[in-house]
């Protein structure tokens, strides 16, 4: 059995990064068109310094700010005030500027620019906080306006409705994210007490049972040691059991893209070359076993052929424990182009229909744990065929390539 220890690492990636980055780059280019449009309606203004004043003081903000547009952590609301108080300057400036086309209908200063200051606050804040920033905009174009006309209505409900939507979508992406990652902890937490489970099957309980038995068989004082072995026997696989559920496949049913991802690690890196299976199993041949495999190496993965081995010693001591010690086993290798198969089969009684699944709800986990919990973590499975009367058959297949998850 693999005393490796492994540890989950987990890898997270903002979900609305992308939508910060695209900000960043979005300030930029409405900066640029917004000094293009004054510059090629120049000589419409009344009052062009006002403008030039205040494109440089835009344009200033606007590149000194980018930092603070890069992540939800720098973009803070002092930040967000004064992003926004720019904008509603700049748009109330429009008619002093002296730009007939500002109060008629057409384009203010900060143009287009305006959005970005909204969609900040959409971002940072949700559709409530773009909501609030829109409403501001749309009053401060009435007021430069001094009406409220069709095409002051068209742009307010359109900055006001992209803003929103986007404030609500971030919303549940961020919902989504932490119900992911809340998922893939459960995940993890519930792989590691598998593991310990059956660990502790492999040793611990299988010693208790092993005391019990053999101190009924002799009686007197012994006979009292076996009867407190089993209370600690059936105590500690209650203990076990009321702490494992089914692995969550959280992981893979939320298919939301590479948002977050689990990774299994050696903890000491040191597992580089595919290992012999043979060498592996062979130690469990005997007078009541019978080992049986290629001639040539059966090459696997250091912790597939581990995990794999460490079943096959799970199911060879069911079958000391079920099949009565008369039983015969034997274990046949088959190395395939892309796995490996491995079957144990006894020639005991077999196991009665339902008994599996009553096994497993009184917290004894050696086939549900010990073996196809071991197979489903290196990306195999585990087939059991027993025929009352006729023995049982466990075939385990392990592809050769680790699988991607």
């Amino acid at each position: 059995m693999g005393n490796t220890v492994r540890r989950e690492r987990v890898v997270r990636m903002s979900v609305e990064q992308p939508l910060w980055r695209a900000l960043m780059a979005y300030r930029v280019l409405t900066l640029l068109y917004a000094i293009g449009v004054f510059t090629t309606a120049y000589e419409r203004y009344e009052r062009p310094g006002i403008a030039i004043a205040y494109y440089v003081v835009l344009a200033g903000w606007t590149l000194a700010t980018l930092p603070q547009v890069s992540g939800a952590r720098r973009c803070t609301k002092r930040f967000l005030t004064a992003d926004l108080t720019i904008a509603l300057v700049g748009i109330l400036l429009s008619p002093v500027a002296g730009h007939e086309r500002a109060v008629t209908g057409g384009s203010t200063l900060p143009s287009i620019w305006t959005a970005g200051a909204v969609l900040a606050w959409a971002i940072k804040g949700g559709w409530r906080w773009a909501a609030s920033a829109s409403l501001l905009i749309g009053v401060a174009n009435v007021v430069q306006r001094g009406s409220f006309s069709r095409s002051t209505l068209h742009n307010v409900l359109l900055v006001c409705i992209a803003s929103i939507a986007i404030g609500y979508v971030v919303e549940v992406a961020r919902a989504s994210e932490r119900t992911l990652a809340r998922a893939l902890e459960i995940e993890a937490a519930t792989r590691e007490r598998e593991r310990l489970a059956r660990d502790i099957h492999d040793s611990v309980l299988q010693v208790l049972a092993m005391v019990q038995r053999r101190g009924t068989a002799l009686g007197g004082e012994a006979a009292e040691l076996g009867r407190m072995a089993g209370e600690q026997e059936i105590a500690l696989r209650t203990l076990v059991a009321a702490g494992l559920t089914p692995a969550s496949r959280a992981s893979e049913d939320a298919a939301l893209g590479a948002v977050v991802r689990a990774v299994d690690e050696p903890a000491d890196g040191a597992d580089d070359g595919p290992r012999d299976l043979r060498p592996l199993l062979a130690g469990h041949a005997g007078s009541d076993v019978t080992f049986a495999a290629p001639g040539t190496p059966v090459p696997l993965p250091p912790a597939a052929a581990r995990e794999l081995a460490a079943a096959v010693g799970a199911a060879l001591d069911n079958v000391r424990r079920h099949a009565g010690d008369g039983a015969h086993a034997w274990i046949l290798v088959e190395d395939e182009p892309d796995a490996v198969i491995v079957t144990v089969r006894d020639d005991g009684p077999g196991i009665p229909d339902g008994r599996l699944a009553q096994a497993e709800g009184e917290g004894r986990l050696g086939v549900a744990q010990s073996i196809r919990g071991r197979l489903r973590d290196i990306g195999g499975t585990a087939e059991l065929i027993s025929v009352p009367g006729q023995g049982t058959e466990v075939e385990m297949h392990v592809p050769k390539q680790p699988q991607k998850k």
